[in-house]
């Protein structure tokens, strides 16, 4: 049976290809009202697409935001386990757009990459499910598990009413396991199963100082600037060894397990130079950049700015300046625990003749990880190689998901995290994409699976 689905595959591939880049040509960007027409039109491909290879049940749910596509299919019987596939529509803002090489909404192959904004991260992935569905539709009249399909339009923007959605619902998005390709292998053509990924936390710290800028020769010395004053608070949450020095901060940390070094050691190194731009790597003091980027929490500050930006010189004191940190969190901390102590500290090292304003974040997550022995990961494992034809690896990722925690939360059912893009994949950036041999292998290794977790 299995081989019959793949012979499908392999003989509509180019039509599946094309139909992927007609879902991947949608500007379905949630982060910009501008596109709302275009949202509706993505949730509109997936609940025709879905309807036309014959899942029973296609719902659009409206959500107070970008609609979600609800789906289902019941035919496997009562023996068969039930398989919750999450997915989003919705993708990044493309800017600065000068700096793609072709249309990010016209997707291009180019040396067996397909360059689009949302090829890997999530339309691709989505489509390759798909696929899948159609060819065990069209050759067997049916999937070999019940499936239930929550593909929504917000993940891109923190899915604020995602959560709601789900715990009023909940016996209707209630499945055995679920499974999410929203993530990626530690490198091309190498299968990798994701048994952990990271909560997520963040702040915005806002320093006002004099009610309008003023001139850095008359007042220069006299009254306090407030970009100095931001970058003075956060030279003060970590030091050089890249140790995070707000007071409690590590406190509830689950450790990294000596075994999880182990294999952390035996992962496959990322090239950063090649993938990053970057000339050395840096690390939390004891640790090494892998182990700090999968099993260890860490503090970033995403974005600083105040006072003029211009071209030239403007000789000014500006009246205030903003900064954006976001904390990675392992399991054992809380994320609301972590904003606290955050806003202590900045609260605490606070200089004098400013006023500093801490707004929490609320888009948080905790951190989630899985026993990589679990059947249903370890079934994974085994489809991957047989797809790929190499042993999988198991990893904890630096990223989160939190539709996970919430998934966990309501359910505390086991989450299989299939992902299939590479580092290479430029998420977030532009000229994304996603190479055609993940494509390929990876359907393949979703048609196995269904098939081995029906057994």
């Amino acid at each position: 049976m299995e081989e019959q689905v793949i012979t499908y595959i392999k003989e509509h591939r180019e039509r599946l290809l094309d139909d992927m880049k007609k879902f991947l040509s949608i500007p379905s960007i949630s982060t910009d009202q501008t596109y709302d027409i275009h949202m509706k039109e993505a949730a509109s491909f997936v609940e025709d697409y879905l309807t036309d290879i014959g899942f029973t049940t296609v719902e659009r749910m409206e959500t107070g935001g970008h609609p979600l596509v609800y789906a289902s299919y019941d035919g496997a019987g009562e023996d068969a386990p039930t398989v919750l596939f999450y997915g989003h529509y919705d993708v990044q803002p493309v800017d600065p757009l000068e700096l793609w090489d072709t249309n990010p909404f016209d997707p291009t192959v180019r040396e067996d990459r397909l360059y689009a904004r949302g090829a890997s991260d999530d339309k691709g992935q989505v489509f390759m499910h798909l696929a899948v569905f159609e060819a065990y539709m069209k050759v067997t009249g049916g999937l070999p598990v019940n499936m239930k399909v929550c593909i929504e339009g917000e993940e891109e923007v923190g899915s604020p009413n995602l959560y709601p959605l789900l715990k009023e619902h909940a016996d209707r998005f209630d499945a055995d396991l679920t499974v999410i390709s929203d993530s990626g292998m530690v490198e091309n053509d190498q299968p990798t199963i994701l048994y952990g990924v990271k909560g997520l936390t963040g702040l915005e710290i806002n320093v006002k100082g004099p009610n309008r800028d003023l001139h850095s020769g008359i007042y220069g010395g006299s009254v306090r600037n407030p970009i100095q004053a931001l970058t003075h608070i956060l030279a003060t949450m970590k030091n050089s060894n890249e140790v995070v020095t707000v007071k409690g901060f590590y406190d509830d940390v689950e450790p990294l397990a000596e075994e999880e070094r182990a294999q952390i050691k035996n992962l496959p190194s990322e090239d950063f130079p090649a993938t990053t731009g970057v000339k050395e790597t840096v690390s939390e003091e004891g640790y090494t950049a892998a182990e700090h980027t999968m099993g260890r929490p860490t503090l970033e500050i995403n974005g600083i700015y105040g006072g003029y930006q211009g071209e030239g010189t403007k000789t000014i004191i500006p009246s205030e300046a903003t900064a954006k940190i976001t904390c990675r969190l392992v399991p054992g901390q809380d994320p609301d625990h972590i904003q606290n102590l955050l806003e202590e500290h900045i609260l605490a090292h606070a200089p004098t003749g400013v006023d500093v304003h801490v707004k929490k974040e609320a888009q948080s997550a905790k951190a989630y990880k899985v026993e990589p022995e679990h059947p249903y990961i370890q079934k994974a494992a085994k489809s991957y190689e047989k797809g790929f034809g190499k042993e999988t690896v198991f990893i904890r990722m630096g990223g989160s998901l939190p539709i996970v925690e919430w998934l966990d939360d309501i359910y505390q059912k086991p989450i299989v995290l299939m992902g299939f893009g590479t580092p290479e994949d430029r998420l977030h950036a532009p000229n994304e994409s996603f190479p055609l041999n993940s494509f390929d292998k990876g359907i393949e290794t979703l048609i196995y699976y269904w098939q081995e977790i029906s057994l």
